[in-house]
């Protein structure tokens, strides 16, 4: 009949198989699934930045250094105070967690769930600000939203790090679109595939954000983000429950 003996036609069986390694194998889980879902967050986040913030980056510090750079030297349309707000936030998102790094030791699991929680607190705040100050934001407004924007995306930096899910940083690319040009290996499925999907989830949310800054407000950009990461604090919730080899780091 043309399959393996289980009903399923090999062809199939092995679209299963490579969409299993790229979202959830079983060495890391559905740590996949979820740091694309990061991955798609933080394209709505840096729309929200750099399109309402005075070309702010949040989640990527070296175009965000570059910018200080531009607003040092008198370059219009750059702000000074959100950016240097932005690298402070990042930092300290990045230390708080080192901070949740030690506290889950190995406990993959934990680790994300605990650090994606208090990410979802960061942006809730993020939106509520927006939706108090009102639009268009004063400069104050705006160094402190990027500063809780920055201090989520630095937290789920560290933590993406310590996960160490290959081709899955959430916040860059630099290294991704390196490999998919320069590996030899990454023509190989999933490798290649894997790397393609997190520039996709990166550049959907880039969009998706764009478009309701444009077309709606930032505020309805920042709802998008509160509710994804939101979302990805009830997977990571539900999946750090269940006992499993990939909780193990």
């Amino acid at each position: 009949m043309g399959n393996d003996g289980r009903g399923v036609p090999p062809l199939q069986q092995r679209h299963i198989s490579v969409w299993r390694a790229l979202i959830a194998d079983e060495r890391h889980g559905p740590l996949p699934a979820l740091l694309l879902a990061l991955t798609v967050l933080t394209g709505v986040v840096d729309a929200v930045s750099i399109l309402t913030l005075g070309r702010v980056f949040v989640a990527n510090m070296t175009g965000n250094i570059v910018f200080v750079g531009f607003a040092i030297g008198g370059a219009p349309g750059f702000s000074l105070s959100a950016s240097l707000a932005a690298l402070g936030g990042f930092l300290l998102g990045a230390f708080a967690g080192g901070r949740a790094i030690l506290a889950a030791g190995r406990r993959r699991g934990l680790l994300l769930r605990d650090a994606v929680g208090v990410e979802a607190v960061l942006l809730v705040a993020a939106l509520l600000l927006a939706i108090a100050a009102g639009a268009p934001f004063s400069e104050a407004i705006r160094a402190v939203i990027a500063a809780l924007l920055a201090s989520a995306m630095g937290l789920q930096n560290a933590v993406a790090r310590k996960l160490a899910v290959p081709d899955l940083t959430t916040t860059v690319l630099t290294m991704t679109l390196t490999g998919i040009a320069a590996d030899p290996q990454s023509a190989r499925s999933p490798v290649v595939a894997r790397r393609l999907l997190a520039v996709t989830a990166m550049l959907t949310g880039a969009i998706i954000g764009a478009l309701l800054v444009i077309e709606v407000s930032a505020v309805a950009a920042l709802a998008l983000a509160a509710g994804l990461v939101t979302a990805v604090s009830a997977g990571s919730t539900l999946a750090a429950r269940r006992p499993a080899a990939w909780q193990q780091g």
